[in-house]
């Protein structure tokens, strides 16, 4: 028997088990106490105390364990320390880490610091608050004030999205929604729809007229919807019409399709019936006239050489022609036809309220508003020339210089370089005052806004589109320079606007 086995005292179980619970401490009254340890580390408590500016350990402030001897090796501590320990009550509180167990990758318990010895290293795991306290990386340590405000960005951005959306649809429905309807056939119809016609319209037809200005013409005395529906019919059925000159009785919203056998209907012409057209002149007046009425050219060139014989003050009987339709008996002469017409143009002077020794300066006024604005226009067009003759400014008006020239045909907006410049007595650009006799074929319409101009202060206008006839009234050269720049913006985009 080796020394080391006698010296072992032999083994007692009995006696063991008694020193075991003779030595039980006493039991000991616990009362609640306020928790003023250290927050466990990774915790919330810890993430606002750092937040606070605790940035630095603190010692423990728990109670430990007073008798137990420091082991100089590092003990992982867990809740059965607490319990095997005798001479000490564990505290229910955690202890603060230090700050080199702040700064270790993984969690550690800190360990109790004898009097005058270093700090040991830091326990690597954790205890129960491990169990029950979230790890750094579960913790949404973002301010709730920053989260909203991302939520609210990212909302504006969607809605600025969907609104740009939404902008760029209302942008293509106005720009392109006639055309895609009509595309897709979604587009309200063009045409009449058939059993609707009623009423009458007379509608006149020129020598030469083809497919397109008789769909204008129909459409201007109400007889079809829309202005090119008679022509796209004709053309879209490839018909091959010839267009008969004459003055035709219909009826308002007839279908392009009626229209166009109401027109090759000869019970539908009206025999010897003839017309002149609003800001027609004699010149363009007379040969429709002789055509249509089976009379020479020359009688009526010779009825209008006397403005006299028909108790007219003026030079010529330009302006005396007043725009209508007019039937006349078999056997009518072309005095007779003149004398009917001039009757008429006293008729509509006498209504406008019009002195007869002012007829002529009324009609002439009257005869530069047909020639120059559209009917919504006219009683500002009457304040402009109004406005000018008080100043005794220009007229400047491209129809007065155009009838001087003999170039109707250029169009009211713009006239050639020697039209402007030609010295002659209609002549605007190169005369003060009004034109030596009226220029064409004045309406009611006319003569009234004559006579009744509307109130403004503008000395110039200018149509910026010719397919609206939309204008500019402006009282300022500069405002002026800016419609006609317009203008010329809008003939840029349609060469064939007739610019």
């Amino acid at each position: 028997m080796s020394e080391r086995d006698s010296a072992t005292p032999p083994h007692d179980p009995d006696a063991r088990l008694g020193d075991l619970f003779e030595n039980l401490p006493d039991p000991t009254r616990q009362s609640p106490t306020v928790d003023n340890s250290a927050p466990a580390p990774g915790s919330r408590r810890a993430a606002r105390e750092a937040a606070a500016g605790e940035g630095t350990a603190t010692p423990a402030r728990g109670t430990a364990s007073a008798a137990a001897e420091p082991s100089p090796v590092p003990v992982r501590a867990s809740a059965d320390d607490a319990v095997r320990s005798n001479d000490a009550v564990p505290s229910p509180t955690p202890i603060r880490a230090s700050a080199d167990a702040a700064e270790t990758p993984t969690r550690a318990m800190p360990q109790v610091t004898p009097e005058g010895g270093a700090a040991p290293e830091p326990v690597i795991g954790g205890g129960l608050d491990d169990l029950f306290v979230p790890h750094d990386d579960h913790v949404d340590a973002r301010p709730k004030k920053k989260r909203r405000k991302g939520c609210l960005i990212a909302l504006i951005i969607v809605l600025a999205i969907f609104g740009g959306i939404a902008a760029a649809g209302v942008w293509v429905a106005n720009t392109y929604g006639d055309k895609i309807s009509d595309a897709l056939g979604w587009g309200e119809s063009k045409d009449w729809e058939p059993g609707l016609a009623t009423g009458e319209a007379l509608v006149t037809i020129k020598q030469g007229d083809t497919g397109s200005p008789v769909s204008t013409a129909l459409y201007e005395a109400g007889v079809t919807k829309t202005e090119d529906v008679f022509y796209d019919y004709i053309v879209e059925e490839n018909l091959a019409v010839t267009f008969y000159p004459g003055v035709y009785r219909l009826q308002k919203k007839m279908t392009a399709e009626a229209a166009l056998e109401a027109l090759r209907d000869d019970a539908n012409k009206m025999a010897n019936a003839v017309s002149v057209s609003e800001g027609g002149t004699i010149v363009s007046s007379l040969p429709s006239m002789a055509e249509t009425l089976g009379l020479p050219l020359a009688d009526f060139e010779a009825a209008v050489q006397d403005p006299s014989a028909y108790g007219v003050d003026a030079p010529t009987l330009e302006g005396w022609l007043f725009p209508a339709v007019y039937e006349f008996d078999p056997g009518v002469t072309a005095p007779q036809v003149i004398q009917r017409m001039v009757d008429r143009t006293r008729e509509a002077l006498d209504g406008a309220g019009v002195p007869a020794e002012d007829a002529e300066r009324i009609l002439t006024i009257a005869s530069i508003i047909q020639r120059e604005g559209r009917l919504d226009d006219f009683a500002k067009v009457s304040r402009v020339i109004q406005n000018r003759l008080d100043i005794d400014m220009k007229l400047q008006m491209d129809s007065t210089a155009q009838y001087g020239y003999g170039s109707l045909h250029e169009g009211v907006v713009s006239s050639s370089k020697e039209a402007l410049e030609d010295d002659n007595d209609w002549n605007t650009y190169v005369r003060t005052g009004l034109p030596a006799t009226p220029i064409a074929s004045p309406s009611d319409a006319a003569i009234k806004a004559a006579m009744e101009p509307a109130d403004g202060p503008w000395l110039y206008f200018v149509t910026i589109n010719l397919a609206t006839g939309e204008t500019q009234f402006s009282e300022t050269m500069a405002e002026h320079e800016q419609g006609i720049e317009k203008w010329r913006e809008w003939c840029r985009a349609n060469p064939d606007g007739g610019c």
